[in-house]
């Protein structure tokens, strides 16, 4: 089952929507892979992504929930250090056991159900504030 994006998804900050699009985008090719029988092949490469992006998307997140003094700052980010502990447990079985199916499924669990209920709860409330402090 792909996971598509729509409005409900959006946070209301453009640097910070168009980075969950992309997440949902890469989501979506493994997800498709799977579909034709080829996770193992993509599943590499969406790891690589993920390393990088979630370098990149939290460190934008972090910084604006810095620079405008976000109350919730020190939650948000503990949720970004356990999807990257996660993720680093996932690099791992995939560094000492190949791509195999477990790790495909496992992958997907994680990073889709993290991905949806981040961002629905977590990065709602952070681009409702974003917004706020804009507008005030």
């Amino acid at each position: 089952m792909l996971v598509k994006w729509s409005p409900e998804y959006a946070v209301g900050v453009p640097e910070i929507d168009r980075q969950h699009q992309e997440l949902f985008s890469k989501i979506n090719d493994l997800l498709e892979a799977c579909n034709r029988g080829e996770g193992k092949q993509v599943l590499g490469e969406v790891l690589s992504f993920l390393e990088n992006y979630v370098k990149v998307h939290f460190g934008t997140e972090e910084k604006l929930m810095i620079a405008q003094a976000y109350p919730e700052y020190s939650p948000h980010r503990g949720e970004h250090k356990e999807f990257i502990e996660n993720f680093l447990r996932l690099k791992e079985k995939f560094e000492t056991d190949g791509p195999g199916i477990w790790l495909v499924v496992q992958t997907n669990r994680v990073v889709v159900d993290w991905l949806i209920n981040h961002i629905t709860k977590t990065d709602t409330k952070l681009g409702a504030y974003l917004r706020a402090k804009q507008n005030a």
